[in-house]
């Protein structure tokens, strides 16, 4: 999968997300951070919590347990995971997102 993002978002710092197959770019705000990503292989991610997280599916399919409830989302769905709430994940390679953390530091760059 080339890069689906324009030279102006692929120019921006790369995030330092440990997970393999992720290209990941990072907005970074006064408060907030704003991650365009994109996944080249299939990915698990275990459960886990932090600051409210919302994102906007822009190709491919994840599957996310949020609170106990686990729903499948594709391109043009976005979903909302509230502070602290608990959740998982099953992201399939070929996935895009636009993810919005309300965490000014969640990620560093690389």
């Amino acid at each position: 999968m080339g890069n689906i993002f324009a030279d102006a978002i692929a120019k921006l710092p790369e995030a330092d997300i440990p997970l393999d197959g992720l290209t990941a770019y990072l907005s970074q705000g006064n408060n907030h951070q704003i991650i365009f990503m994109q996944f080249d292989k299939d990915v698990d991610l275990p459960e886990h919590s932090h600051e409210a997280q919302i994102g906007f599916v822009l190709e491919g399919i994840i599957d996310l347990t949020i609170d106990g409830e686990t729903k499948s989302y594709t391109k043009g769905d976005r979903y909302s995971i509230p502070a602290g709430v608990k959740h998982s994940g099953k992201i399939y390679a070929g996935y895009a997102d636009i993810t919005y953390f309300d965490q000014k530091d969640r990620y560093t760059q690389k």
